[in-house]
């Protein structure tokens, strides 16, 4: 079997990769855990010393790395450079703060000491997806690496050399072998690799789907999990708010990376009195994002990731139209080679409308109206999902009752939500379990052992 490279803005086939032997498999995995045996006691000084090594890596391939970004994915090449700075940034958060987050607590007990340490668990496997090729890993990377676990990368089969180069990034950081290692596989061969004996847990960022089947699987070897899964994200603008900001964020909100986040905002929760100068800034701001190569600094909107997305949601916004949504703008794919979909703004919708009550991956926005705040945090619950949400208005008091009452992993009031390894992230219901990113992350993939001493 072999894994194509494909650029999505041309469909250009760039490069074959061929997947990964079960014998090399197995010699992956074993090298994995060979080296956490002894990476595990590495002090933390030097674990760090390497993961600086690692952000400059990342910051001195940054054009390589971001050019390969754009042609594998097609996200516009400034945000794919943006991409690896934010890499670059983690890295150096966990060098630095790694040691303070594990460090060991004292409890208050009826021995003579009793205290919690943070020991790794060993080889986590990462499986991972296209979106933001880089980021979603290093993310997961460092946290797991500075905690002494050892790591292996499934990434998504469309951006095989983007995965390469992280391996890379680790290996020029002079991380000792199988501290970071890549498999090439395919999806249904994931299950081996969880059943492994020398694999002791797992984290997922993708689909609710591929999330459920890896939470099986896991789960059948009562081995840990975590989940990122999809969103639903809602915007919501009430009556007292700075609407032109609020409408300005929300363009940038929907159509970052053409819209394919789990955490952009797709429901547009808009407070009667102001939806129609909303709507028309919306509609407005949208409209002027420049649609183009993924290689031209100029561009803001690139190709979606492959066709069969774009199909998939040009289908979403036909039944939709179909049901009585209307198109204020875009509505199709755009007459040019490549899978380039239309910037799209819809209204007059109704709760059972795919557009509102799927998760929508690419450049389209969902506006509803609402009476009041009542009504806009049940829109804003009313869907499956909890990943992210976001909410505009000058009353700081209504905002954070508003924050408490949305069923959501994360809330932001009058700003656009966005991952910061500062601030723990993930999410709830079918948006999945478990936090990635400041000291809640790297305690995902640690046993909090408890020491007591009579």
């Amino acid at each position: 079997m072999s894994f194509s490279s494909r650029n999505p803005a041309t469909g250009e086939i760039l490069e074959r990769f061929d997947a990964h032997t079960p014998a090399h498999i197995e010699e992956r995995i074993h090298i994995a855990a060979h080296t956490q045996q002894s990476w595990k006691h590495v002090p933390f000084g030097e674990r760090s010393a390497l993961m600086y090594r690692a952000a400059a890596a990342l910051e001195s391939g940054r054009e390589e790395y971001a050019r390969t970004i754009s042609l594998e994915m097609g996200k516009p090449v400034t945000q794919a450079r943006a991409e690896i700075e934010k890499c670059a940034w983690v890295c150096r958060f966990y060098a630095d703060e790694a040691e303070r987050m594990l460090t060991k607590e004292r409890l208050e007990s009826d021995g003579s000491e009793s205290y919690v340490r943070f020991d790794p668990l060993g080889v986590v496997l990462a499986v991972m997806p296209w979106n933001f090729p880089f980021w979603q890993v290093f993310r997961f990377a460092a946290p797991a690496l500075m905690a002494g676990n050892t790591a292996l990368l499934k990434h998504a089969s469309n951006v095989p050399r983007c995965a390469l180069h992280i391996e890379k990034v680790f290996s020029e950081a002079g991380f000792p072998d199988g501290c970071f290692s890549t498999l090439l596989i395919p999806a249904d061969a994931v299950q081996g690799v969880i059943d492994h004996p020398e694999v002791a847990a797992v984290t997922l960022t993708g689909s609710e789907y591929a999330g459920s089947q890896v939470a099986s699987k896991a789960g059948a070897r009562l081995k840990k999990s975590v989940l990122e899964l999809g969103g639903s994200d809602p915007f919501i603008v009430l009556a007292d708010a700075d609407v032109q900001r609020a409408a300005k964020t929300a363009a940038a909100a929907r159509m970052l990376n053409t819209g394919q986040s789990c955490i952009a905002a797709k429901r547009f929760i808009v407070e009667a009195p102001v939806y129609e100068r909303f709507l028309s800034e919306f509609v407005s701001a949208v409209a002027g994002m420049r649609v183009g190569d993924p290689l031209d600094d100029a561009t803001e909107i690139g190709s979606m990731a492959r066709e069969d997305l774009l199909l998939e949601l040009d289908v979403q916004v036909r039944r939709s139209v179909e049901m009585g949504a209307r198109i204020l703008l875009g509505g199709q794919r755009l007459d040019r080679p490549g899978a380039f979909y239309a910037p799209t703004v819809m209204d007059q919708l109704t709760p059972e409308m795919p557009v509102l009550s799927e998760e929508t991956f690419g450049p389209v926005a969902a506006v509803i109206a609402v009476d009041d705040v009542d009504a806009a945090v049940a829109a804003a619950n009313a869907t499956e999902f909890g990943l992210g949400a976001s909410v505009w208005t000058e009353d700081r008091v209504r905002a954070t009752d508003m924050a408490r009452r949305i069923d959501a992993g994360c809330v932001f009031i009058n700003g656009m939500v966005k991952s910061d390894p500062r601030l723990p992230f993930g999410g709830v219901k079918k948006s999945g379990y478990g936090r990635e990113l400041s000291q809640y992350g790297i305690r995902e993939f640690v046993n909090i052992k408890t020491v007591w001493i009579g």
